[in-house]
């Protein structure tokens, strides 16, 4: 007997518990055949051999912006600045190299305002830099923007009859004046003038964030919001995705959550509308689980409200430094009520954006109706973000069986500044983990890139030990075991993305998906300090540092 591929390491991490550990695995057709004694006897085209390496099931990210990043990645990285000099002078920088385009955009990615003693840009040096040309600089958490004049005029900001948009603000001052600050849904209006991207720009934006990817471990992510509201880029951003599958610049498996915007009524015979009202979805009544094992729809994603460093986040106290502030909901709970219960009337398992506890409160609530109205799905429903969880909220969330996305790769780089946000009192409930587990909720890994980074290695690492980069202990008491931290990122994303039946974990019949770490993840005194060796997509390598 002949198949395709037989992988070999000291140790092969299958995360299932009837053969927890294997030296060798068998591949045909993109799917594992057998493993160890089962390959005796068995020839294979092709042996990979990584020696000393262990092998996982291929790392999952089960929420993060792909398409965002990519197209970003040609931006004024932000994020290196450190004070608003040093800011301005990469901004003059970019308009001298569009000097010979007048028409030419300047685009940033990753402002915080902690990197310039809690300051945002001035929009009259801004103006002084930019003069007419339209600016767009995305704060890191994807819930802000900072612009200048020329692009305010552009969206009618400064017209006497301007009016917010529902859920978003364009921030002014004590006089009226806009500062610059775009909030939450009235990105949307910059964003309008530079929609929708063609799909060729978004498959090289694929193609070179997937790459990376790949380089990182990942072998399947979440792409959370697609096609409508701020978060989309075109509306018909699918294609796009599977135009990358199809030339091969897809380096990672798809799962794509389409925005509630995307959605809209549907209609058909009257028996598939018994429940209340019609529902909404995608044309010719599409919905979660269609596509292949490269792109795939998922959940659809719903904001229910901004960020935490934004102070938009829906709270139920006030945010330190930030009297009588507590955040908002980006629409009125009951036009959520209407339209994420119509969607899952049509098929569709919710993925609720909630960060604040008032918001998760929402988030619950749409959450038991649905399921007490039409019935639990056999995927379940997700909360995102999940960012300051009040303890109620996880008993009640492990009784209705959710499964949440919190990221522990922010506890590094932004957990000072979110710990300051909520105050000592709050702190403990930011971004649980070991509670989670405990309530019985699915609790799956997640970067949000690209307001983190993607190295799952570091966040895996900072679920373990909770340490932010001064060194403070954010939550010791939600502190999760090393196998835990790589089952977020495997078995429990596959549960929450629902697909924990092709990978997750690796067995017969699953999907040839591995991530080689130069060592245990299990035992490594530090996750973050291991390597990537290669990354193995359906049998075939998507990345190998040997090469």
């Amino acid at each position: 007997m002949k198949i395709d591929l037989i992988v070999r390491a000291r140790e092969i991490l299958t995360l299932d518990e009837s053969r927890p550990v294997a030296t060798a695995v068998g591949v045909e057709g993109g799917r594992i055949v057998g493993f160890d004694r089962e390959l005796d006897g068995v020839e294979a085209d092709r042996t990979l051999d990584f020696g000393e390496a262990t092998v996982t099931p291929g790392l999952i990210d089960a929420h993060c912006h792909t398409a965002w990043w990519g197209l970003g990645l040609g931006a004024i990285d932000l994020s290196q600045a450190r004070g608003l000099d040093e800011l301005y002078g990469m901004i003059e920088a970019k308009v001298a190299e569009l000097a010979g385009d007048p028409d030419a955009w300047v685009h940033g990615t990753g402002f915080n305002q902690a990197h310039h003693g809690g300051e945002f840009p001035d929009i009259a040096k801004l103006d002084e830099l930019t003069g007419d040309r339209p600016l767009y600089l995305r704060h890191t958490s994807g819930h802000a923007s900072i612009t200048n004049t020329a692009t305010l005029r552009l969206v009618g900001a400064l017209d006497s009859g301007f009016e917010n948009p529902t859920g978003g603000v364009v921030v002014r001052d004590a006089s009226g004046a806009p500062t610059g600050l775009v909030e939450e849904a009235a990105q949307g209006l910059v964003q309008a003038l530079l929609l929708p991207y063609s799909t060729e720009q978004l498959v090289s934006a694929l193609d070179a964030a997937t790459s990376r990817y790949a380089a990182e471990g990942i072998t399947s992510f979440s792409e959370a919001g697609v096609g409508g509201g701020w978060i989309g880029h075109s509306p018909i951003e699918v294609a796009a995705y599977q135009a990358a599958a199809d030339r091969g610049s897809l380096h990672a498996r798809a799962q794509l959550m389409p925005a509630m915007d995307a959605l809209r009524p549907l209609t058909g015979h009257a028996a598939d509308f018994a429940h209340e009202g019609e529902g909404a979805g995608l044309d010719l009544g599409i919905r979660y689980g269609f596509g292949d094992d490269l792109v795939r729809f998922g959940h659809v994603k719903v904001f229910l409200d901004g960020s935490l460093l934004g102070a938009t986040a829906a709270v139920t106290e006030d945010y330190c430094g930030h009297d009588h502030s507590r955040g908002y909901l980006l629409d009125a709970p009951e036009t959520y009520r209407e339209r994420a219960l119509g969607a899952y009337r049509a098929g569709w398992p919710l993925a609720l954006h909630a960060i604040g506890d008032a918001a998760i409160d929402l988030a619950l609530d749409l959450i038991e109706e649905a399921t007490e109205k039409y019935g639990a799905r056999a995927v379940p429903c997700r909360i995102e973000h999940f960012g300051i969880s009040r303890p109620d909220q996880l008993e009640r969330g492990g009784r209705l069986g959710v499964a949440v996305t919190p990221q522990a790769g922010f506890i590094g780089p932004i957990g000072d500044q979110m710990a300051d946000m909520v105050g000592v009192e709050r702190e403990n409930w930011l971004y649980r983990g070991r509670s989670i587990i405990d309530a019985g909720m699915i609790l799956a890994g997640s970067s949000d890139l690209p307001v983190a980074d993607n190295n799952i290695r570091r966040g895996m690492q900072s679920a373990v030990d909770r340490t932010t980069d001064s060194g403070k202990l954010l939550g010791a008491g939600e502190a999760i075991t090393s196998e835990e931290a790589l089952r977020t990122h495997t078995e429990w994303a596959a549960r929450a993305t629902g697909q924990i039946a092709d990978k997750g974990t690796l067995e017969r019949g699953k999907l040839a998906d591995f991530t080689v770490f130069s060592a245990s993840p299990i035992t490594a005194p530090n996750i973050a300090e291991l390597d990537i060796v290669a990354t193995i997509v359906g049998g075939a390598l998507s990345y190998d540092s040997r090469a």
